[in-house]
């Protein structure tokens, strides 16, 4: 396939922007199948709000038994069938004591 340079619109800015023969080769050699929505300027800033912004998700708090004392806690994570879930006191003795990967 023969690549040739070809000038995209901005969904952000709406600036027009060249997606380059290296760019769609790139592209190709990937297999990503969608071509660039955003120019280079807005692409940025939006990775550096992605990046900069954790606090902005929620966070899931999910109610769970411990696995080694039985006591009703709550972990940051949704609990997976078959492997066990601890409260703060059970993993912080079993991560001193080395019991177990995590």
């Amino acid at each position: 396939m023969e690549f040739q340079d070809r000038v995209l619109k901005c969904v952000d800015c709406g600036t027009e922007f060249v997606w380059t023969v290296g760019e769609q080769q790139f592209f190709a050699d990937k297999n990503f199948k969608n071509e660039p929505k955003r120019c280079r300027s807005c692409k940025g800033k939006q990775s550096t709000r992605s990046a900069g912004a954790p606090a902005s998700r929620e966070r899931i708090e999910t109610s769970a038994l411990c696995s080694n004392c039985g006591r009703e806690t709550t972990v940051p994570f949704k609990p997976t069938q078959g492997r066990p879930v601890f409260c703060k006191e059970c993993f912080q003795a079993r991560r001193s004591s080395g019991g177990g990967s995590f």
